[in-house]
Parts: structure tokens; C-alpha cells; sequence
């Protein structure tokens, strides 16, 4: 790291910084500037070099689960099962160039971050004014500021008036922070409150400015979060460790079972080329081969829904992965707030002696001269405007824009009441001052309106403005006005004061003060308000299991007040602030965040900090943001949520899940999607392994007693691949429980439960028995071949059958409150087709060395696969039984 990053600028006077980066404030010689670009580099964020598409092929290929499928289909090979090896690397193929376009979209996030960059800058060389590229700035530049300017480095201020910055995409503040040059400051001071300080990606929103140069390019503040992004390593999914862990045990047990195979043929004095081939058979036995490829297309076809519900999945994981969230991490500004200040409270007249304030839409629409003059105030001493282009957007401060819509709730349209009563003398605002100032001519009379800091404005008033008239202002009077803007400023709201001036004679000089004598109006009290919907949603979280943290960078004060409106923040929980998280160890921070449901004033390396913390504590954890500084935590959460409307290009990018309507409601109805993602890929995985073990156990024990093989490999390969894919699929899209949202979340790493363990053990065993029997009976009336094929029809009907009652591990097979799943129906008669034409059609049936089965036989093969579903439907009943 640079060491001019290290130095606090903040803390030093403009000589101290001067001479600290040997330049002054005439700005470098061009040659100078051009010797620290050489040296130094561009003011550009890097980053280290993207994987090569053969370094994402390579990670691809070696995921456990795709060298079983690899391995599955080199079997089939050997087997000379052509079709099924085929069909094997077809998969393996489509979800190693899923995996490759999903990564290569993920690579673009540092891309967004670049192209924030300004492209040309205003700076002073040898004194001289000059237009450049902002990626040819160098540190020790003076860069001049304008309204609407992008900060284009890291600036420590040397003049500045009336300047306001929107840092937003840093700190999370939705209000401009006010910034003066001359200020100098402690060491120990937030990012957010550093005043003499302008930080590239900031926004210009009033005044000018001029400042030299701290750090460019990847020194900046937003460098380092390009690096954090950067350097924080992809993390993989709980779904895909769960899937990962499987393969890695179904090859150790496949190893183990061959390995037996081999042993036993050998103790048995078996040829050695049959006893491969059994073993090869176990092997293709063991491997699930529709289950990547049925987990895909799950989570494929519930992106696809989420999608109708303004919820983009950028990565399909993530459908898995939100339905397990633990803890939803949340930025204030934007994501549970509008991220538009607005005016919800005044206070005129009688207000201040009650220390009551009025909500406006219960007075909106009333003109009494008590609310006309505020309303007047507020639109006319006032320089922001509305753009119609971008729905309303307030071009300028948003603390102007929310009283020109303030002014708009009371039927007063801001540009015709200027158009109306014109500008004719001003006094801009300043920091000093802390007020703004402009008369108008008003029905004959010179008239002043002035809004500003009511502790700075008060002072400066004699009269008050009352229902009755305008009346001297007394004590009294300003005791109640101080005691209700301190009661309005606890309940987080923006306090802003207006008053009013008859002028004698309209002022020539610009210099000349308006500011004295003046009539005391009223107050309007603002804050970014919550979203309404976001309550309710934050409950049915909560209901679920779900925490709700609040990790903002606004003050502790306004973040409180906005948790509890929103049920965030309840009784027993706690509020950390940035100076008690800086306090913490990491061991510290892991038992705090157990009870914390609101984090202020943080860091974007706070938020990535607490996120690990989460993470560290066992929690699967979603992060919603929008701005620059979320997208680190939102790369590092499980599963970042960007909002799609106010979110940046870089949230957008680094997030899994994109929110279209920026509702944090939406977020509920995810995670209802997500659970029944999860718990109908728990009814595949069931599905399938209750296959598997049955077509293992029933090769295995016909092995240990030396029998002939009730089964093929390609008997095994056509049940797992043709008859148990449909209905798999079919349950992978299973209408969600009443009362998914009733449950608590899956912790992660608990894909396979005890129950689920338990069930698939049972249930594969009952399977392998029916078809051993079917095997016995077959041979016993008729010969090995007709043994086979009625030990094959069991395992198929068996499996098909089975579909039915794995929608639901507690309910009957008959008991559905969701309604039917036509899809498992159709799944059924399909799958039944292709058995028909395999033990029908005289090819088919000789390929796959099956015989014909005559009746008696065909209602033994009956009775037995049905036998599969009763054992189900008792076992169900033991259950419930026991529950009561």
C-alpha cells in the first residue's frame, strides 16, 4: 500500500500537506506531473489477472461430482452402452460451460468499478488551468470542483464554499455531507465525518471547491474496496459443499465396494474378467447420474419463477442457498429506505407550546396563512428542481428536493410559484452562516424568506408567526422551539427552521446582510423513510428463523429509529457502533453479533468484517446493498443481494441476486422460493439414492452368497437415466409447503438430515429385497433371464412408484394440500411408455436381454412394486405415531 494512503490528511494543515507531497497551490510543472505518473501509474483501478476460460475448464472438471459423471461415462464406454455414455458427457459438458459463463459475468464486477472513474478532469499546472484525462491525475494535482462533478482522486480540500458531496456509494448516507477546507481534524474520525476531505466517486452536489491531490487509482478509498472485491476469494455455496461432499463419499464407497467385489470373486475362484465387469456395474450403481443435471434444471426453473417476482438470479446456486438464510444483512439507505428524503413532520404556531409536531398528510391541502408561509419558505428559498425525465428525480440537494415535494403535498408547484414571486436578491447558503436567504416581490411587499439551522436562525428572530398574527417573540417561545427540534432530532429527523422578513426597500449590495429582525415561521422535520411494506416482511423473516441485521453507515441515532419502526430492533437486542466494532477483537465480535441487529456508522471494511464474523458463528448469511462500499460483503455473504433500480453497476455484479423492484419484500418471497428449491432437490436426492442403494445391495448380496447377477449394467444405467430422471425432474418442481415459511432454516452442511439418511437407508433396502425376491421367483418358475427381467421391472416400477410418495415425508400418498403435480403424472406415463417399449418391442427387449413375462408373472412383478409404496405410507404412520 502507498504510503501517502497511510498518512491522515485529514489531520494536517494545507503547509503540512503541501510540503508532504513537495508541491503548492499553483499545482506541479508539467514535468513533475509527468516523472509521477511514469513512476506511480495511471489513475486507474487494476486488479490481479481473470482466470483463462482453460483455468475455469480445469476447476470444472475437477469437481468431484463431474469425475464420477466423467467416470460413469467412461464405464458406459467400456460397457460399449454408447447412447448412455453419450448422454453422460453431454452433462458433463453443459454444466462445465454453465459454470464457465457464470464465472466470466462474476470477472465483469472490477470492470464496473473502473469505468466510475471521471473521465477528464479540471487541474491547475504551473498555475494554469487545464482540462485532462482523470486517469493522467497524479497525487500532488490541485483538481477544481464544480456542481455535478464526480470526485476523479482522493482530495484533502484547500478551498471550498458552500460545498455539499454526495458520498453515498461510500458511507451509505443518504444527505450530502458538508465539507470546509479549513477544518482540521482528530486522528480517530470516521470516513463519512471527514469534512476537509473529498474521496473519489463522490458527488458534487452544491458549491465548488479546490483541492490537491492524496491518492489515485487503486490508493483511493474506493481503490481499496476494488481490492477487498479483488482480493476476496470466491466462495463456494453450502449447496454446492453438500453436493461436493456426496461425491466425494459416493467414491470412497464405490472404491470400497469394488474393491470387496474383487476380494470376494476371488475367494470365490470367479473368472476375472466378469468380476470386472460386476464391479464396474457396482460402480455405475453407486453413481446418481441424474442428479447434477435434475439440481440444475431444479434451480434453473425456480430462477425462472423468481424472475416473475422481480428477483434475478445471476447464479443458480443462489436459489439453493437463499432458501438456507440464516441472517439477512441489510444497508439502510435504499435497501429498507426510499433513498429520498422526505419531509414528514412540521411544526408551526401551537405546536411548539404542546412539543407536538404536525404530520403533513394530515394537513396537506389546508392553507392557512400559518402553513402558507412555511410552504412559501420552502419553495421559494430553495435551489434544487425536479427532472421529469428521470421519474422525479430531484436534481440537486435531496434535503431542497424533499421541500419542494413537501410544497407539492400542499397543492404549491414550486416552478410557478417562482414563476410567479421571481428571485430578486439572494444570500447563498453558507457553512458558517448555515442559512440561505431570497426575497421576492409578494403582493407589493419585499419579501425575505430564510431557512437554515434553527440554533443559528433563532437568535436572529423578534417576532413569531402564529395563528392570530405575527406576535413578539418571547422566552417561552424559544425554549418550546429548542425543546421540540431536540425531541424531533432524537427521532432521527432533519431539522430545518424558516423565517420571514417585510423588507423596507429591496437590498443593492450584494454583500448586505437581510439576515436580522426577522419573523420566526416553523420547523420541518425530514428523514429517508422506511419502506411500509418492509416491516411486515422483516416479521415474516423472523417467523422463519430469519434474522434481520441493519449494518449501515449513518448515525447511530437515525439507524435505531429506523430498526425499530421496522420491528428490526426489538427488546434485547443491541446497536454497535463503529467506535465499539474498532474496540472488538474478532472473538468479541463472534459472540456480539449473536444479539446485535443494528451495526452504525461501519466501513466498507466493517461490513466484510462482520459478514466473516457471521460466518464464522455458523450462519448462512444474505447481504442486501446497493452502493460501492456493499460489494465486497456482498461477494464475501453467501448470497449478495443488489437492488436493481439504485444499485450500482458494481453491487449489481458482485451480488448472486438481483431485487428488479428494490423491495426488501421481495426478499421474503425469495427465500419461500429458495426453501422449496431446497427441500424439492431433498425429495430428488431421496428419489434417486433410494435407487442407487437398492441396485447396490441387491449386486452386493447377490455377489457375497455367489449367486448368478439379478441385474445388468445396462439394466442399471436405463433405471437410474430413463425411468428415475422424469419423475425427478417432477418432484424438482413440486408446489412449496403451506408452511415452509413456519420452519426454521436448514443450518448449512445439513443437506442430508438424519431423517433424510434414515428414510433413504430404509427405503433402499425394502427396494433391494422386493427386487431380490422378484429375482428368485423369476428363476425359480422359469429360468435366470425371466429372474432378470422381472428383478429389472421391480426396480423400475419400483422407482416410478415411489414418486408419488416422496412429495411429502409426513402426509399420505392420498393427503395433498398443495393439489396434484401434473408434471409427476406425465413423468409417469412417459417414463411407463419407454418401460413398455424396452420389455415389448422384440429389438429392444433383446438388446437389453430381457424375455417376455406371462401373467401370473406380471402380477407378482405388480404386487411387489407396490409393496414399495405400503412400506412408505407405514412407515409414515410409525412417524406421526411417535411425534404424538
Amino acid at each position: 500500500m502507498d504510503r501517502h494512503r497511510q498518512t491522515p490528511w485529514h489531520t494536517l494543515k494545507l503547509t503540512e500537506v503541501y510540503q508532504a507531497l513537495h508541491t503548492s497551490e499553483k499545482g506541479l510543472a508539467d514535468a513533475e506531473a509527468v516523472e509521477r505518473l511514469r513512476k506511480n501509474g495511471r489513475n486507474e483501478l487494476c486488479s490481479k489477472p481473470p482466470k483463462t476460460i482453460p483455468q475455469m475448464l480445469k476447476a470444472q472438471i475437477l469437481d468431484p461430482m463431474v469425475l464420477i459423471l466423467i467416470g460413469a461415462a467412461a464405464f458406459s464406454a467400456i460397457l460399449q452402452e454408447w447412447t448412455e455414455a453419450a448422454v453422460i458427457f453431454t452433462i458433463v459438458i453443459f454444466n462445465a460451460i454453465i459454470g464457465i459463463v457464470q464465472e466470466k459475468k462474476a470477472q465483469s464486477s472490477l470492470e464496473a468499478l473502473r469505468n466510475m472513474s471521471t473521465p477528464t478532469a479540471r487541474v491547475l499546472r504551473q498555475g494554469e488551468e487545464s482540462v485532462i484525462s482523470a486517469s493522467e491525475l497524479v497525487v500532488g494535482d490541485i483538481v477544481i470542483l464544480g456542481d455535478g462533478d464526480m470526485v476523479p482522486a482522493d482530495l484533502r480540500l484547500i478551498d471550498s464554499a458552500n460545498l455539499k458531496v454526495q458520498e453515498a456509494s461510500l458511507t451509505g448516507e443518504s444527505v450530502p455531507s458538508e465539507k470546509d477546507a479549513e477544518n482540521i481534524l482528530p486522528e480517530v474520525c470516521p470516513l463519512g465525518d471527514r469534512s476537509n476531505m473529498a474521496y473519489a466517486s463522490s458527488i458534487v452536489t452544491y458549491g465548488r471547491a479546490a483541492g490537491v491531490v492524496v491518492a489515485t487509482g487503486m490508493d483511493t478509498e474506493v481503490g481499496n474496496i476494488a481490492g477487498l472485491l479483488d482480493n476476496q476469494d470466491d466462495m463456494d455455496t453450502p449447496l454446492k459443499r453438500k453436493l461436493n461432499a456426496v461425491g466425494k463419499t459416493l467414491t470412497v464407497v464405490g472404491l470400497i465396494i469394488c474393491t470387496l467385489i474383487f476380494a470376494i470373486g476371488t475367494f470365490y475362484h470367479r473368472p476375472l474378467i466378469p468380476q470386472f465387469l460386476l464391479a464396474i456395474s457396482l460402480a455405475i450403481s453407486i453413481i446418481p447420474e441424474g442428479l447434477p443435471a435434475t439440481a440444475t434444471i431444479v434451480m434453473a426453473l425456480g430462477v425462472q419463477r423468481m424472475a416473475k417476482q422481480n428477483a434475478l438470479i445471476r447464479k443458480l446456486p443462489a436459489v439453493e442457498t437463499l432458501g438456507n438464510a440464516t441472517v439477512i444483512c441489510s444497508d439502510k439507505t435504499g435497501t429498507l429506505t426510499l433513498n429520498k428524503m422526505t419531509v414528514t413532520h412540521i411544526a408551526v404556531n401551537g405546536d411548539f407550546e404542546t412539543g407536538t409536531t404536525t404530520p403533513v398528510e394530515s394537513v396537506a391541502k389546508q392553507h392557512p396563512e400559518v402553513y402558507r408561509e412555511l410552504v412559501y419558505a420552502s419553495a421559494l428559498c430553495n435551489d434544487a428542481s425536479i427532472d421529469p425525465g428521470r421519474k422525479g428525480a430531484v436534481i440537486g440537494d435531496p434535503t431542497e428536493g424533499a421541500l419542494i415535494y413537501m410544497a407539492r403535498a400542499f397543492g404549491i408547484d414550486h416552478e410557478e410559484l417562482e414563476d410567479k414571486y421571481p428571485r430578486v436578491f439572494e444570500q447563498p447558503f453558507d457553512s458558517e452562516r448555515k442559512r440561505m436567504t431570497t426575497v421576492h416581490r409578494i403582493n407589493g411587499k419585499w419579501t425575505s424568506y430564510t431557512k437554515g439551522a434553527v440554533d443559528e436562525m433563532l437568535p436572529l428572530c423578534t417576532h413569531i408567526l402564529t395563528s392570530e398574527g405575527v406576535r413578539f417573540i418571547t422566552e417561552a417561545d424559544r425554549d418550546n422551539i429548542a425543546g421540540l427540534c431536540l425531541s424531533m432530532s432524537k427521532n432521527a429527523l432533519r431539522v430545518l427552521g424558516f423565517a420571514m422578513r417585510i423588507l423596507p426597500i429591496l437590498p443593492s449590495d450584494d454583500d448586505e446582510s437581510v439576515e436580522f429582525d426577522m419573523t420566526f415561521i416553523g420547523v420541518a422535520g425530514m428523514i429517508d423513510p422506511p419502506r411500509k411494506e418492509v416491516a411486515d416482511s422483516v416479521r415474516i423473516c423472523r417467523r422463519a428463523g430469519i434474522r434481520t441485521i441493519m449494518i449501515t453507515g449513518d448515525h447511530k441515532a437515525t439507524a435505531l429509529t429506523i430498526a425499530k419502526e421496522l420491528d428490526i430492533y426489538r427488546k434485547g437486542n443491541t446497536v454497535i457502533s463503529v467506535e465499539d466494532l474498532d474496540a472488538m477483537t474478532d472473538d468479541e465480535l463472534d459472540d456480539a453479533v449473536k444479539t446485535t441487529t443494528v451495526f452504525a456508522r461501519v466501513s466498507p471494511s466493517d461490513k466484510l468484517r462482520i459478514i466473516q464474523s457471521l460466518k464464522r458463528s455458523g450462519e448462512v448469511v444474505a447481504m442486501t446493498g446497493d452502493g460501492v462500499n456493499d460489494s465486497p460483503a456482498l461477494k464475501a455473504a453467501d448470497i449478495g443481494v443488489a437492488m436493481g433500480v439504485t444499485g450500482t453497476d458494481v453491487a449489481k455484479d458482485a451480488a448472486d441476486m438481483i431485487l428488479l423492484d428494490d423491495s426488501f419484500t421481495t426478499i421474503a418471497c425469495a427465500i419461500k422460493e429458495g426453501r422449496r428449491v431446497y427441500r424439492n432437490i431433498q425429495k430428488v436426492i431421496q428419489f434417486l439414492l433410494v435407487g442407487n442403494i437398492a441396485e447396490i445391495l441387491t449386486l452386493f448380496i447377490a455377489t457375497l452368497f455367489n449367486w448368478a447377477a439379478p441385474l445388468l449394467a445396462v439394466h442399471i444405467l436405463w433405471v437410474n437415466l430413463a425411468t428415475a430422471t422424469l419423475p425427478a425432474l417432477a418432484l424438482g418442481i413440486d408446489p412449496a409447503s403451506k408452511n415452509i415459511m413456519n420452519h426454521k432454516p436448514v443450518k448449512s452442511g445439513t443437506l442430508f438430515e438424519k431423517d433424510l439418511v434414515r428414510r433413504v437407508i430404509t427405503q433402499g433396502i425394502f427396494v433391494a429385497a422386493m427386487t431380490i425376491c422378484a429375482y428368485w421367483i423369476g428363476a425359480s418358475i422359469g429360468s435366470h433371464v425371466t429372474g432378470q427381467t422381472m428383478a429389472f421391472s421391480v426396480l423400475a416400477f419400483s422407482q416410478m412408484l415411489r414418486a408419488f410418495n416422496q412429495r411429502s415425508n409426513t402426509e399420505p400418498i392420498w393427503v395433498r394440500d398443495e393439489g396434484i403435480n401434473p408434471w409427476l403424472i406425465l413423468s409417469f406415463v412417459a417414463s411407463a411408455i419407454l418401460m413398455a417399449c424396452i420389455l415389448f418391442v422384440p429389438t429392444l427387449q433383446s438388446s437389453f436381454q430381457l424375455t417376455r413375462l406371462d401373467g401370473t408373472q406380471w402380477l407378482i412383478v405388480a404386487c411387489l412394486s407396490l409393496m414399495s409404496i405400503l412400506q412408505v405410507e407405514i412407515a409414515k404412520i410409525i412417524k406421526k405415531s411417535n411425534h404424538k
